[in-house]
């Protein structure tokens, strides 16, 4: 077998029993079940959840997304091995510490293969929660040409690039494209300020006022924990993206949740803190790959400027990238998962019949 077989490159084909039509993103995708299934699923394995919580099979891939754009390597490689699996194992590790420090749980109900999710549905905050610790990345080239407000907060003159800032910085953004919010353009991932969500929070998805600040609560705290975990294996939480959502739990109370993934290698900057001590940036994270992208392509500035979208979207088509570079990104994502969790990761060697052999077992196979 070869390297590319145990890469699960497309993920919304799998013969799984369900209600409605597959949602495919760019990495992970949604099998919303029957009604008759979910209710099975939950008395059967005993959920937490209401008996007509709606529920879904989530699915993530191996592909590796970045600038907007799905990327391949030399050998057939649509995708990274070992990736799904490593994103999943850190994402779950990090809701259950959360549960278990009563911070709120997550959407997921049981993990049956490494590359698979049992979730409830819930209703999502239309919020990119984005967390920096370090002024780098975007904020740093914003600040470096002038910039000093950042989501209706301000900066002091004088900040170094890398500089670890003195309070953690919350910059939301838009997710999705929301439509007549007054001084929000209607485009996806566009900033927001504080004051944009407090005099729009319905638009937002809140369902009430005063869970703009336990949203907040949730994000700082949960920063705090990966961050002090982090610490103890030598890393740096640099900056992150957090998503929350509401769902009704056992009790039939609307409760807000973490949702999608949190404190992973693809939605997290990650640093070497020892080398960080020395003045040099070792990434642990995507963004080495966007870097080695950077470097790798004739033009950078077709993946950094968005108005060249249809030319990036057609350099990721056509450009093969080294088998290297994916075997570093592999390694990197394995290591993580492996040095958070203090386990080994396991292989997935077949993911596709892996996962029907699971979906088999609790009867969701077609």
């Amino acid at each position: 077998m070869s390297i590319a077989d145990t890469v699960l490159a497309v993920n919304d084909n799998l013969p799984i029993r369900t209600g409605s039509a597959v949602h495919s993103g760019k990495v992970r995708s949604v099998y919303w079940l029957t009604e008759v299934d979910s209710a099975r699923l939950i008395q059967e394995r005993g959920y937490p959840v209401p008996a007509d919580a709606p529920l879904a099979v989530m699915v993530i891939s191996d592909r590796l997304s970045a600038f907007d754009c799905v990327w391949h390597a030399e050998g057939g490689l649509a995708g990274v091995p070992g990736k799904g699996a490593a994103l999943n194992t850190i994402a779950s590790h990090w809701f259950d510490l959360f549960k278990s420090q009563g911070l709120a749980p997550s959407h997921i109900l049981e993990v049956p293969h490494p590359l698979v999710w049992i979730v409830q549905k819930a209703r999502p905050i239309k919020i990119e929660a984005i967390a920096r610790q370090y002024i780098t990345g975007s904020m740093w080239r914003a600040y470096s040409k002038g910039d000093r407000e950042f989501c209706g907060q301000t900066l002091p003159d004088g900040l170094g690039q890398n500089q670890r800032l003195d309070e953690l910085l919350m910059t939301p953004s838009t997710k999705g494209i929301l439509h007549g919010i007054p001084g929000v353009p209607a485009a996806d991932d566009v900033n927001i300020s504080k004051q944009n969500i407090v005099d729009n929070y319905a638009a937002f998805n809140f369902s009430k006022h005063s869970d703009i600040a336990h949203y907040e609560t949730l994000l700082s705290q949960g920063f705090s924990l990966i961050s002090d975990a982090l610490a103890k294996i030598g890393q740096l939480f640099v900056d992150t993206k957090f998503e929350f959502g509401y769902v009704t739990n056992s009790d039939g109370e609307e409760q807000m949740i973490y949702m999608d993934e949190v404190g992973t290698p693809d939605s997290s900057r990650l640093w070497d803190a020892s080398a960080y001590s020395e003045g040099r940036i070792v990434e642990n994270s995507k963004e080495y790959f966007r870097q080695a992208l950077i470097n790798f392509v004739p033009d950078a500035d077709v993946l950094l400027n968005k108005d060249r979208m249809p030319e990036r979207e057609q350099l990721a088509r056509n450009t093969e990238l080294p088998a290297e570079l994916f075997a570093a990104v592999s390694k990197t994502y394995t290591d993580m998962a492996e040095a958070i969790t203090g386990k080994a990761m396991r292989t997935v060697e077949n993911p596709y019949q892996e996962i029907m052999a699971a979906m088999a077992e609790m009867k969701l196979a077609v």
